[in-house]
């Protein structure tokens, strides 16, 4: 059965630490609606309602696009091991980029990662778990290295370069302002 919550509480926390892998969800008012796996160390419970996460560059940058436009987004965390159990934290995100105002307090949190795009703030408005009883058992063998490997190749200038070719708009025409 499903049980909502209006904060982060230390149970739940928990439970979030303790995830290899988590899931963003996030849609414009018209258009695709974008769901991608996330994973590496890049996500932190800041206090009950906050949480920030921080996003390496990709082949897009759907996120950034739909929080201009509508900031909803949706966090999901499922137990692959242990004690079955779904987590959807439901809130509403900005980004923050290198230069803007909260970065440099926001990136200490994170260890030094090649790519580094953005960070996401999120303003968690509920917390839900449900039973996850049909959610199989995964074993967690280790991270990928490829995309830290293939942004360290590109270095700064080419990651910005990357950005300008194929990180500026949504696949719907939405624009990222990554770049601003």
């Amino acid at each position: 059965m499903a049980k909502f919550y209006t904060k982060i509480s230390s149970r739940i926390q928990k439970f979030i630490e303790a995830q290899k892998i988590f899931f963003v969800a996030t849609a414009p008012n018209n258009g695709r609606i974008n769901l991608s796996p996330k994973g590496m160390d890049s996500f932190r419970v800041l206090d009950e309602n906050r949480v920030v996460w921080l996003n390496v560059t990709g082949s897009g940058n759907e996120t950034a696009a739909h929080l201009l436009e509508n900031k909803r987004i949706t966090m999901m965390f499922c137990s692959f091991e242990g004690a079955p159990n779904i987590l959807r934290l439901y809130g509403k995100g900005k980004e923050i980029k290198e230069g803007d105002d909260g970065w440099n307090e926001l990136i200490g949190f994170f260890p030094e990662t090649p790519g580094t795009r953005q960070i996401f703030d999120i303003t968690i408005e509920s917390a839900q778990t449900s039973c996850g009883m049909s959610i199989p058992f995964f074993e967690y063998k280790g991270e990928r290295e490829e995309l830290n490997d293939w942004a360290s190749s590109k270095g700064k200038k080419g990651i910005k370069e990357y950005w300008t070719e194929k990180n500026q708009e949504s696949i719907d025409g939405l624009p990222t302002k990554i770049l601003d």
